[in-house]
């Protein structure tokens, strides 16, 4: 898994390319989040768009993400949820506790 970070408008924008999976990606996910957290950043937006699988570690780790953030005063929002991930999102009920976007400029004015 690689992860690209930027920063547009304030907020944080993770772009997440690969699976997340126990020994993939989950620790290089939770090293960012964490490093955001320490940098004091408060507005972190998750870009799914090239993730096409999360298994429940994985999914585990994004819980984990969104907590330590929470935490931390901030928010983690999603966007660009491919099909498999929103329906296992859907399935485990946690679309309820993210917010999510279709549309990255949209998501980007929530924070606001």
């Amino acid at each position: 898994m690689k992860i690209g970070r930027r920063k547009k408008e304030g907020v944080t924008i993770f772009d997440l390319k690969g699976k997340i999976l126990i020994g993939e990606g989950i620790d290089e996910l939770r090293d960012s989040i964490n490093n955001a957290v320490k940098e004091k950043e408060s507005k972190i937006l998750l870009n799914f768009k090239n993730v096409p699988y999360l298994d429940s570690t994985g999914l585990g780790e994004v819980v984990r993400s969104y907590t330590s953030v929470k935490k931390g005063g901030g928010v983690v929002k999603i966007v660009n949820l491919t099909n498999k991930v929103q329906d296992l999102l859907s399935v485990t009920k946690l679309i309820t506790v993210f917010e999510t976007f279709e549309d990255e400029d949209k998501a980007i004015e929530s924070f606001k």
